[in-house]
């Protein structure tokens, strides 16, 4: 029984040990009251309590603000408040590239249709073939010489314009 009790005590102390070493810091909430924790809120003037622990060694990834502004030697690690903006802002770039990508790639998309529609056009009348087409009565009508010259024209600026 005396042995498990020193074994409890020794594992209780070895646990303590870890929350010793943890930069604690004090701050007043909203409502005027002092809070004691590890990590301070975002925004709130915290004032560290006793003595600051000595930093990791390791240096922030490469790609982040305070690596490029301050150098990957002399960067402080960023603080969970300051990790969640970065990452925020990452996802925020992402997704505005996505976006602008998606447009890109639906405005190209596009201008291959008119493209083809164009071209098509231009074949068709370019054949010789005789066209029909359909009056506001709804009444079928075939293109005449002169309609042909006119609308062969049409399609082929619109030709030169979307197939660049």
């Amino acid at each position: 029984m005396k042995r498990s009790k020193l074994y409890l005590i020794g594992l209780a102390m070895a646990l303590c040990v870890g929350a010793a070493h943890a930069q604690q810091y004090k701050w007043k909430d909203a409502r005027g009251r002092t809070v004691y924790g590890d990590v301070p809120p975002a925004g709130v003037k915290a004032t560290p309590i006793g003595p600051v622990p000595a930093a990791p060694a390791a240096a922030p990834a490469a790609g982040t603000e305070t690596a490029k502004a301050a150098g990957a030697k002399d960067a402080k690690p960023l603080s969970p408040a300051e990790k969640e903006m970065e990452f925020r802002r990452r996802v925020k770039e992402a997704q505005e590239a996505a976006a602008k990508q998606a447009e890109k790639d639906k405005t190209e998309r596009d201008r291959q249709e008119n493209c083809e529609l164009a071209r098509e056009q231009e074949r068709t009348l370019a054949s010789g073939q005789r066209v029909a087409r359909v009056n506001e009565k709804g009444e079928r009508y075939y293109v005449d010489d002169a309609q042909r010259a006119q609308e062969l024209t049409k399609a082929r600026q619109s030709v030169s314009e979307w197939c660049k």
